[in-house]
């Protein structure tokens, strides 16, 4: 996956843990804005969150971001 939007992920995790504490969830929408500006990262995205990890809609910020820091 793109090392900048690996980054850029982990850092809104981090964001939203920090907002709305350890149990706040996220859809892989949180690392985009509303208008669909980069559709190639945000198919990159789908594909590693729905079908190489097959994750539910909404995860545990926390755990997205460990798997994240392990690309």
């Amino acid at each position: 996956m793109d090392k900048e939007l690996v980054k850029k992920a982990i850092k809104v995790c981090e964001d939203k843990i920090e907002k709305k504490g350890v149990n706040v969830g996220l859809s892989f929408y949180a690392f985009f804005a509303n208008k669909n500006d980069n559709p190639i990262l945000l198919m990159e995205m789908a594909k590693w969150w729905i079908q190489t990890n097959e994750l539910d809609h909404f995860e545990k910020a926390v755990k997205i971001k460990k798997m994240l820091e392990k690309i």
